[in-house]
C-alpha cells in the first residue's frame, strides 16, 4: 500500500479507486450467495472487494487481522455500508451480528476484527451492532490451509445464542471480514436460524 499524504485516512486516495470492488450488492445470485445454496437460507450476500494471492488488499487485511490495525476494519465498513445503504436488496435488516472469536483468541488479539467492521457498517447505516448475542463457544483451530470438510468440522456446533428472545423474528445482517469456502459463516447462520423467525444476510469485506 502506498505511503499516506496529508488528508488520506487509513488508505490511499489511489489504493482505494483501484480497489477490486465487486458490486456484489446489486446482484442478488453472486458468488457470494452461491457459496450457501443448497445449504443454508441466506436473504443476500455481498463481499466489498475480492483479491488473489499476493494482492496488496490481501495484505490491508493481513493487517487489520495481525498488526493492531484495527482502524482499517472501521474504514472498510464504512466503505462496505455505503453500498449496502444504496441497494434495494439489503432491507429491513434489523441488526448486525460479527462472526464473534474465541474469548482467548479475542484476548491474545485485543479486539475483534469483524466487530469492527460491524461498527464502520452501523456508522454509514445506522443498523445497532449486537456484539454479545452470539459467542464461539469453544476455541478452533485456524481455517487456514484446511479442506472444505476439515474447515466445516472446526466450527460446526461451536457457535451458541446468548438470549434468543433478543433475536427472535428478526432480520440479522451477519459480518466477517474474509469468506473463502463460507465454512465459518455457514456454522453462524445455521445457529441464528435455530432463532424462531430470524432471517440472515451476509456482508464481508474480502472474497478469496
Amino acid at each position: 500500500m502506498a505511503p499516506l499524504v496529508t488528508g488520506e485516512k487509513t488508505i490511499c486516495l489511489k489504493c482505494l479507486a483501484d480497489m477490486p470492488y465487486t458490486d456484489y450488492h446489486n446482484k442478488p445470485e453472486n458468488p457470494v450467495s452461491q457459496i450457501f445454496w443448497g445449504k443454508v437460507h441466506v436473504e443476500m450476500a455481498t463481499a466489498l472487494f475480492y483479491f488473489a494471492k499476493g494482492s496488496k488488499y490481501r495484505k490491508l487485511i493481513h493487517k487489520l487481522k495481525y498488526k493492531g490495525k484495527r482502524e482499517i476494519g472501521i474504514f472498510l465498513g464504512r466503505e462496505l455500508g455505503a453500498c449496502i445503504g444504496k441497494s434495494d436488496y439489503f432491507k429491513g435488516i434489523d441488526c448486525i451480528i460479527p462472526v464473534p472469536l474465541h474469548i482467548s483468541r479475542q484476548t491474545k488479539r485485543g479486539y475483534n476484527q469483524s466487530a469492527e467492521i460491524a461498527l464502520g457498517i452501523s456508522q454509514v447505516t445506522g443498523i445497532p451492532v449486537k456484539l454479545h448475542e452470539l459467542i464461539r463457544s469453544q476455541a478452533t483451530e485456524t481455517q487456514t490451509k484446511k479442506t472444505r470438510d476439515e474447515r466445516w468440522k472446526n466450527v460446526s456446533g461451536k457457535f451458541q445464542i446468548a438470549s434468543p428472545e433478543n433475536l427472535k423474528g428478526k432480520h440479522v445482517l451477519v459480518v466477517d471480514d474474509v469468506i473463502t469456502t463460507g465454512s465459518t459463516i455457514e456454522a453462524v447462520v445455521e445457529t441464528l436460524l435455530g432463532v424462531e423467525g430470524v432471517t440472515v444476510s451476509i456482508a464481508v469485506v474480502a472474497k478469496a
